[in-house]
C-alpha cells in the first residue's frame, strides 16, 4: 500500500516540475539506447544466419563420398558419423529459425516502438515548450507593468515634492502654486493607474504560473515518464522475448544432441572388425611348413624319372646345351616382355577387353575366392532383378499387344511387335548370361580343393615343384646345370610372379589404367618364345611334350570344358564344349588353370580360364 502511495505521489510532473531540460535529454538518450538494442539484435541475428551456413559448410565438406563398396559394407564409425552431420545439418536449420525469429518477432518490435516513443516525445515536449513560452510571456507582460508603476511612482513623489516647494514659497503666485498642484494630481493618477495595471498583471501571471507549474507542465512531464516507463517496459519484454525465441528450439536442439549421442552409442568395434574381414578376406589358406631338403639323400623321384627317361629312346632331342627342345615352358618369365611393342599392345588391349566397368574380370576370376563369391553372389541378384524388370516389360507389351488385337481402333498391333521382339532378346540375353554367372558361382561354392595364396604357392613351387623337376632331368640336364646354366622348369616356378610383373610392366608403359590385370596367358604378355636364358624356342601349342614330363607332373584331376574357348595366344590352348582335359595345375588366384590334353600332335599342356571348365580333382 505504502508502495503504491509512493508510486502515486513520486512522479516527474511533481517532483521534476523544474527540469525540463534535463528530461527532455534523458528521453532522448532512452529511445536512443532502445535503439541499440535494436542494432545489437540485428547483429546477433546475422551471426546467427553466418553460424548457420558455416555449419552446413561444414557438413558439406565434410560429407562421405558415397560409392557402392561402402554402401554395402558401411562401418558403424561411419554410419554414426554421417548421422551426426545430419544432426548438425538440423542444429544449422534451428539456428536459422532463431534468426528468422530475431528479426520478426524481436527487432520487428523494436524498430515500431522506437518509431513511436520518437513520435510521442516530440508531441509532449512541443507542448511543454509551449506551455514554457506563454509563461514567459506573461511574466514578461508582468515586469513592463511593474515597470511603468515604477516610473509612474517616481514622477508622482517629484510632483508632490514640486507642489510642497511651490506652496511655501511667497515668491510664487497662486497659479503657479496651482499649476504644481494639478500636476501633482495628475501624476498621482497615473501612479494608481500603473500600480492598479500592474496588481493586474501580477495576479494574472501568478494564476498562470501556478497553472503552469501545478497542472500543465506536470502533464507534460507525466507524458514523458509514461514513454520512458512504456520503453523500458518494452525493453524488458523484447530480452524476455529473444529468451523464448532460444527457449522455442531448445527441445529440437536438444533432440539433435540426443541423436549425437544415439549415434555415438551405436558404433560398434566388433561389427566394424567383422566388416573388415568381409571385406578383405581372400579364403585362401595359410601356407604349410616348407620341407627341409637333404641333398646327400637321393630323391626317389629322381630315381624313377631318370629311369623313365632311359626308356623313351627317341623322345628326346636335346640342344648343344642339354635342353629339350620339345619341352614345354609352364610359364614364361619376366623376360617375355621384351619381344616388340606390337605384341604387348594387343596383349593390354585383350586384357582390358575381358574387364568389366570396375576394373576387375568380368568372372571376378582375379578376386580371392570369398570375395569372387562375394561378387558373384551380388551379380546373380542384380542379373535376377534385371531379368524380373524385363519380364515385366514384355508382358506388358504382351498385354498391349493384345488390346490392340482385340481393338485396332486403340492401336496397330505391329507398332509393339518390334519392342516385344527387342524385349524378348534382351530377356534371352539377361537369362544366359544370369545362367551363366549362376554357373560360376555354383562352380566357386563347390570347390572342395585346398586354396592357397599366391605368396605360398609361390613358395611351393620354388621349393618342392622345381626341385622335383629339376631332379627329375635327365643326365644332359644335370650337365647343364653343371655349366652354370638354369634349367627350364625355373622359369615355371617363376612364372606366375614373372608374368604378373611383366603385365604391370606393359600397362606402365603403355598408360593403361586399370584394376583387374592379371598374369595370364591370354593377355599374351607372359608368352613371348624368349622366358629365361636357356629355356629353348617354341610354342606351347605346337610342340609335342615328353613323355618324363608327366610322369614328373601328374594330373591332379580332370576337367570338362562348359564353353568353347579360342586360344588368342601363347600359352593358351583351344578346348570344344564338352571336352575332357587333365588339371595339371589349380588355379592360382589369376583366373587361370594349367590343363594337358592328348591329339594328333601328341600331348598339349596350355592355359584355360577357370570360369570355362568345371573340374573334378582326386582326392
Amino acid at each position: 500500500m505504502a508502495a503504491q502511495e509512493m508510486d502515486n505521489s513520486t512522479t516527474w510532473g511533481k517532483e521534476l516540475w523544474d527540469q525540463f531540460d534535463n528530461i527532455a535529454t534523458h528521453t532522448q538518450k532512452g529511445i536512443d539506447f532502445i535503439e541499440r538494442f535494436g542494432g545489437f539484435i540485428r547483429d546477433r541475428s546475422a551471426i546467427e544466419v553466418e553460424y548457420a551456413l558455416k555449419l552446413r559448410r561444414l557438413v558439406k565438406n565434410y560429407q562421405p563420398k558415397k560409392s557402392k563398396e561402402d554402401e554395402e559394407n558401411e562401418f558403424s564409425s561411419l554410419i554414426a558419423f554421417k548421422n551426426v552431420l545430419k544432426e548438425v545439418a538440423d542444429l544449422a536449420g534451428q539456428r536459422e529459425v532463431v534468426a528468422e525469429n530475431l528479426q520478426n518477432q524481436v527487432l520487428q518490435g523494436i524498430l515500431l516502438l522506437a518509431k513511436n516513443l520518437r513520435e510521442e516525445r516530440k508531441k509532449a515536449l512541443n507542448q511543454g515548450a509551449t506551455l514554457t513560452q506563454s509563461l514567459h510571456t506573461q511574466i514578461g507582460t508582468l515586469d513592463r507593468a511593474k515597470r511603468s508603476y515604477e516610473k509612474a511612482f517616481r514622477e508622482a513623489e517629484k510632483a508632490i515634492e514640486s507642489y510642497h516647494k511651490a506652496d511655501a514659497d511667497f515668491h510664487l503666485s497662486r497659479a503657479d502654486v496651482e499649476k504644481q498642484r494639478v500636476n501633482m494630481n495628475i501624476r498621482n493618477s497615473q501612479s494608481e493607474d500603473a500600480k492598479s495595471e500592474y496588481a493586474n498583471q501580477l495576479q494574472i501571471t501568478n494564476k498562470q504560473q501556478q497553472q503552469h507549474y501545478q497542472i500543465a507542465l506536470p502533464e507534460v512531464f507525466n507524458r514523458l515518464q509514461e514513454l520512458d516507463e512504456k520503453r523500458t517496459r518494452g525493453m524488458k519484454e523484447f530480452i524476455k522475448r529473444s529468451a523464448d525465441v532460444e527457449y522455442e528450439v531448445s527441445p529440437i536442439i536438444a533432440h539433435c544432441l540426443e541423436g549425437i549421442v544415439k549415434a555415438a552409442d551405436s558404433i560398434n568395434e566388433k561389427d566394424d572388425s567383422m566388416i573388415v574381414i568381409e571385406k578383405y578376406q581372400s579364403g585362401f589358406q595359410p601356407p604349410g611348413d616348407i620341407p627341409f631338403e637333404d641333398l646327400s639323400k637321393p630323391d626317389p623321384d629322381a630315381a624313377n624319372n631318370s629311369q623313365t627317361h632311359n626308356s623313351s629312346t627317341g623322345l628326346n632331342h636335346m640342344t648343344g646345351k642339354g635342353t629339350t627342345k620339345d619341352k614345354l615352358k609352364k610359364r614364361v618369365g619376366i623376360f617375355g616382355i621384351f619381344t616388340g611393342n606390337k605384341k604387348i599392345l594387343e596383349a593390354c588391349i585383350n586384357v582390358k577387353n575381358n574387364l568389366s566397368t570396375d576394373g576387375l574380370k568380368e568372372d571376378f576370376s582375379d578376386l580371392p575366392p570369398t570375395q569372387r563369391r562375394k561378387k558373384l553372389t551380388a551379380k546373380v541378384q542384380e542379373l535376377q532383378q534385371k531379368v524380373a524388370q524385363e519380364q515385366a516389360a514384355s508382358d506388358g507389351l504382351m498385354k498391349m499387344k493384345g488390346v490392340y488385337e482385340a481393338n485396332s481402333m486403340l492401336g496397330d498391333p505391329r507398332t509393339v511387335e518390334e519392342q516385344l521382339n527387342e524385349s524378348v532378346n534382351r530377356l534371352d540375353r539377361l537369362r544366359h548370361e544370369l545362367l551363366r554367372y549362376q554357373k560360376l558361382l555354383e562352380q566357386a561354392n563347390n570347390q572342395s580343393f585346398i586354396q592357397h595364396s599366391p605368396q605360398s604357392n609361390r613358395v611351393i613351387q620354388n621349393g618342392q615343384r622345381s626341385s622335383r623337376h629339376s631332379n627329375g632331368s635327365s643326365n644332359h640336364e644335370n650337365s647343364h646345370e653343371d655349366n652354370g646354366e638354369d634349367h627350364p622348369d625355373d622359369a615355371g616356378s617363376l612364372s606366375r610372379s614373372a608374368s604378373e610383373s611383366s603385365v604391370q610392366q606393359a600397362q606402365n608403359g603403355l598408360n593403361i589404367n586399370n584394376n583387374g590385370s592379371s598374369a595370364s596367358p591370354e593377355s599374351g604378355l607372359g608368352t613371348s618364345h624368349t622366358s629365361l636364358p636357356g629355356s629353348g624356342q617354341g610354342s606351347t601349342n605346337e610342340q609335342p611334350m615328353n613323355e618324363e614330363f608327366y610322369e614328373a607332373d601328374t594330373p591332379l584331376g580332370t576337367c570338362r570344358a562348359l564353353y568353347p574357348f579360342d586360344a588368342t595366344s601363347e600359352g593358351s590352348i583351344p578346348m570344344s564344349e564338352g571336352e575332357e582335359l587333365q588339371v595339371i595345375e589349380v588355379d592360382q588366384g589369376d583366373g587361370w588353370t594349367r590343363v594337358r590334353r592328348f591329339s594328333s600332335k601328341g600331348w598339349e599342356e596350355g592355359f584355360v580360364p577357370t570360369s570355362y571348365i568345371e573340374c573334378t580333382l582326386y582326392a
